[in-house]
């Protein structure tokens, strides 16, 4: 237990998801510092979410279906937000297909009082990427991503990235002028605390004050593809966020309750362009420039995968989505919207 740990309440945002959230609600019910209020905000059009948590009783938790005028996930936290008690110092939001380690609202937590700067903390997903200890100074070699004594496979994509002249020019969390950075994904596994200003927004954390000026935007409807880091990006405006790599769970991707990959692909063009547009309102030529070669030559990988991967249809419906959305930002940018 931390006794200086602030007020805190955790909000999940769900949607036909039941046996992911019990999932995570058994990893919550172990933690070493439990939430002060759970808030559960269902946006599911069917009972069963309902029925899960009447079957099974977990400590502090409130559970509020939201109507279709309520529903979607930047609604839902918006609506979440709504709901929190003036005591509450700190609100945590999770995805509802992660799962926790023991310690993670503990070491979420602490990092408030480490960096009392701190507007905004987001926690570490361990699963998705193998790393290794290294000598080797910071940078790239031999397709290994060297950072902070730790190295990991950075990806073909961004390989030929490089040989365009494309590749990204910011540190992990933090976006170059032509967006297409690196994610939070590529800071190590060091137990260490990170500085960025895009946080992922299924596993962060936020002072309950910043809600008194700032909401999430709701020009990202339904599944809401980038709105965490429309968010992050504008907050970074008004003080630091930083991600702790000691406050440690696992993403398991479900595939329920995403959209279909051709409006997938779409909101990736067009919620990208809209992001970098919050970050650089008036970027250079030169930046412009290589934010659509970036897209097109990344729709161009995807393509690819037609012929490389075993999803060759989701593949194809994707790039298509990718191509349609490039080719509508000529007609309407999401600035028009």
């Amino acid at each position: 237990m931390n006794p200086l740990a602030p007020s805190f309440t955790l909000i999940i945002c769900t949607y036909k998801r039941a046996k992911s959230l019990l999932r995570l609600l058994k990893s919550v019910e172990v933690q070493t510092l439990y939430p002060d209020r759970i808030l559960i905000i269902d946006g599911s059009p069917d009972i069963e979410t309902r029925e899960m948590l009447k079957e099974n009783q977990f400590q502090n938790l409130d559970y509020i279906k939201v109507d279709e005028k309520n529903r979607g996930l930047t609604r839902q936290r918006n609506f979440g937000i709504d709901q929190l008690k003036p005591a509450c110092e700190i609100v945590c939001f999770l995805d509802d297909d992660v799962i926790l380690e023991k310690e993670y609202f503990n070491e979420l937590l602490s990092t408030y009082q480490i960096k009392p700067e701190a507007l905004a903390v987001a926690g570490y997903i361990t699963n998705d990427t193998n790393w290794q200890k290294t000598q080797e100074p910071d940078g790239i070699r031999n397709d290994q991503f060297i950072f902070d004594g730790w190295s990991r496979v950075e990806g073909s994509r961004f390989g030929l990235r490089r040989k365009f002249g494309l590749a990204p020019d910011e540190a992990p969390g933090m976006m170059p002028d032509f967006s297409h950075g690196y994610s939070t994904a590529f800071l190590p596994p060091s137990n260490k605390i990170y500085e960025v200003e895009m946080l992922m927004g299924g596993i962060s954390s936020y002072r309950t004050s910043i809600f008194k000026k700032l909401s999430f935007s709701e020009y990202f409807e339904g599944y809401g593809l980038y709105e965490d880091a429309d968010f992050s990006l504008r907050l970074a405006r008004k003080g630091k966020l930083f991600v702790n790599t000691a406050a440690r769970l696992e993403h398991h991707h479900e595939a329920s309750g995403r959209p279909d990959q051709f409006k997938y692909g779409k909101m990736v063009l067009r919620n990208g362009y809209y992001v970098w547009r919050v970050k650089y309102p008036r970027p250079s030529v030169k930046a412009r420039l290589k934010w659509h070669a970036t897209a097109l030559l990344l729709t161009c990988i995807r393509l690819s995968n037609v012929l490389t991967s075993t999803e060759k249809k989701e593949a194809f419906v994707e790039a298509s989505g990718r191509l349609s959305g490039w080719l509508s930002l000529l007609m309407k940018k999401p600035s028009d919207d």
